[in-house]
């Protein structure tokens, strides 16, 4: 793999009254609250906050067509004033804008990238092609709901103060060890689904991240059995697991069931934890995809390699 690519590269950190720009890459503005909430949010931080056109809601589950969500995406991407991009919101679409973005990614400067959700295809598929480090983290619509170590997580990848570790509470060891490889992962429905095209991840020797919402423990357990079964889990270096939720937010009662299935299928190759802070629910801290973490299961610890 590229060097560049390999390491990363940190996107400048925002200084007070940065010009932060909102996109809607995935669905439309449904909840005008949440959303004016979170807008709310990034002003009081002390941030600049540009909208982004056509927030009336829509009926489609797409917030306007791939030509359009790909070109909002490219005009922030390309204006100097702003210094940060954000998702409004996730929801469905993000991998139908990659064929539209690719020609461009390449010469495109680094820049503070950040959501989740379905946005995960965007923030893998630009990391693996730019070397830029982008986020895993809370979106403007979720900002308002978020814990306070989320929320200061948040801020933290903003003003570039990020923590080089992270000892999350009530962390579960499932498989013991130390690992160290690119971290890299998100929602696990869009993951799974990027299998088979020229997006799909680099699995090799990396540290993955899961987590999702709505999906029972079987249909969860069909989706770690294809990584399985398609040899991905096999190439892995780490797996860390967040959180798997209600389609309400909560966090499922019976999340035992999925983490023994993936304790039957990694059977001790490599370190494992579950209940790690990352999800669709109010506990979602930041992580910076593209970097090098390592996990070290005798501390708790998830650390990132120093940047030089």
């Amino acid at each position: 793999m590229n060097e560049t690519i390999r390491k990363g590269i940190i996107p400048r950190p925002l200084a007070p009254g940065d010009e932060i720009g909102l996109i809607t890459p995935a669905g439309p503005l449904v909840d005008q609250d949440k959303f004016a909430a979170g807008v709310d949010r990034l002003r009081s931080a002390g941030y600049s906050v540009r909208l982004p056109e056509g927030l009336t809601e829509s009926s489609h589950y797409l917030a306007a067509s791939d030509l359009d969500r790909a070109d909002q995406l490219l005009t922030v991407w390309r204006d100097p004033q702003i210094k940060a991009i954000i998702a409004a919101r996730g929801g469905y679409g993000c991998l139908r804008l990659l064929p539209h973005l690719e020609p461009y990614l390449p010469d495109l400067p680094p820049k503070i990238i950040a959501g989740f959700s379905d946005v995960t295809v965007l923030l893998n598929h630009i990391s693996q092609v730019t070397g830029n480090v982008t986020y895993h983290s809370p979106m403007v619509t979720t900002l308002s709901g978020c814990d306070q170590p989320s929320f200061q997580s948040f801020l933290a990848m903003l003003n570039g103060t990020l923590p080089e570790k992270i000892r999350p509470d009530d962390l579960k060891i499932l498989s013991p060890g130390q690992a160290t490889g690119i971290l890299r992962g998100g929602n696990l429905a869009c993951l799974v689904h990027l299998i088979g095209t020229p997006y799909e991840l680099d699995w090799q020797n990396s540290i993955l991240f899961v987590e999702d919402t709505g999906e029972a423990p079987y249909q969860v357990d069909r989706m770690l059995t294809q990584l399985h079964a398609a040899g991905r889990l096999d190439q892995l270096a780490g797996l860390i697991l967040g959180t798997f939720s209600h389609g309400e937010g909560k966090e499922r009662d019976d999340v035992s069931l999925i983490w023994q299935r993936v304790v039957e299928l990694t059977d001790g190759r490599y370190p494992v934890w579950a209940n790690f802070p990352v999800g669709h629910t109010g506990r979602n801290q930041v992580l910076p995809i593209g970097r090098q973490v390592t996990m070290d299961s005798a501390s708790n610890e998830l650390s990132f390699a120093k940047v030089f």
